[in-house]
């Protein structure tokens, strides 16, 4: 007679569970059909992602640069057994990149893009120029835009207003603002300081679409998902639909064998008529997680095939369908009672 043992339990960090990122990240985590410890990180004590968490760990009040920093990671992964730690905030993709020695050294693996790719998806900028030089398909996927200069100069490169005036660095749309006329361009520079690129607006906002696609490192992926979506108030996709489109996997495909991304990689793309422009690429989990998830995509499973199994992500089977994001309330008597 034998006696059938469950697997045992593998314990995942995510960071970041206070946002919608890390929540959508151990959302899909809890969705991928094998036992799962999950242990939140995050800035906020009074996390609401500590909740969907197996076990929690505020992140410390110093700086992050510091060997003490270092120190509380050492400790976590320690004391939990941690084997691999997903990132699910931009500033801890930086902090694990910047210190992947140091986190071998405790003998847990970082679900983490390349470092060249990392790099680029900082600095949109760059991004445009490596597309340029790429050439061919890929270059014709850069928004024309151009740094700092004077209104007529953008005008006669870029065509006639609107402009869009973007930070080099950052995400979620934060930062970025029209420009009608010469009086905003002199405004926002100042406000914005150095580190902005001026873009033509191309498309609409009912031809945007976010792509995720896990990249093998050698150039190849599994079949991506294609949403088209719409950006919510703050930023991140706020309703979505799963598209079929053959231009968009095209130039997916073109990307990745170019770039060779490691891991769960986001692709954000305009339509213009035939034309399509990439807006941006991130190299990590996106807002979209946990809706691609729910489409039959999940990032979270396909990160556990490959970073501790070294297996190939399948391609998904995806479910058509439409998803919408709001706002409810969550409410714990447990530990705050009346």
């Amino acid at each position: 007679m034998t006696t059938a043992f469950a697997a045992a339990p593998v314990t995942v960090v995510v960071t970041g569970v206070g946002a919608i990122i890390g929540q959508g990240i151990v959302r899909s985590l809890r969705a991928c059909g094998m036992p799962v410890r999950v242990i939140g990180v995050d800035r906020n004590a009074e996390s609401m992602g500590a909740f969907l968490c197996d076990a929690f760990y505020p992140k410390p009040a110093c700086n992050e640069q510091d060997e003490s920093y270092l120190a509380y990671w050492r400790d976590l992964v320690a004391t939990e057994g941690a084997q691999l730690v997903i990132p699910g905030i931009e500033i801890d993709v930086e902090y694990l990149a910047g210190h992947r020695a140091g986190f071998a050294a405790m003998g847990v693996t970082l679900c983490l893009n390349t470092d060249a790719l990392i790099a680029l998806g900082q600095d949109k900028w760059a991004l445009a120029q490596a597309l340029e030089r790429a050439g061919g398909e890929l270059a014709a996927l850069a928004i024309p835009g151009m740094l700092d200069s004077d209104w007529a100069s953008c005008t006669a490169r870029l065509g006639p207003p609107p402009l869009l005036l973007k930070p080099r660095h950052g995400n979620a749309g934060r930062g970025i603002v029209r420009l009608h006329d010469d009086v905003d361009l002199r405004y926002w520079r100042h406000k914005a300081g150095p580190g902005f690129m001026i873009q033509r607006i191309v498309g609409s906002d009912d031809e945007e679409y976010t792509v995720g696609a896990f990249g093998l490192g050698d150039g190849d992926m599994p079949a991506p998902v294609v949403l088209r979506r719409r950006l919510s108030p703050a930023g991140n996709t706020g309703y979505a639909e799963v598209a079929s489109d053959a231009a968009i996997d095209r130039a997916t495909r073109a990307l990745c064998a170019h770039f060779k991304p490691l891991g769960p990689t986001n692709y954000q793309f305009r339509k213009e008529g035939d034309r399509l422009f990439l807006l941006e690429i991130n190299p990590r989990f996106s807002s979209s997680t946990s809706l691609r998830t729910a489409f039959g995509y999940n990032e979270a499973a396909m990160s556990l095939a490959f970073y501790l199994h070294g297996r190939r992500p399948a391609d998904a089977v995806l479910a058509p369908g439409r998803a919408w994001r709001y706002s409810e309330d969550f409410v714990s008597h447990d530990r705050h009672p009346l």
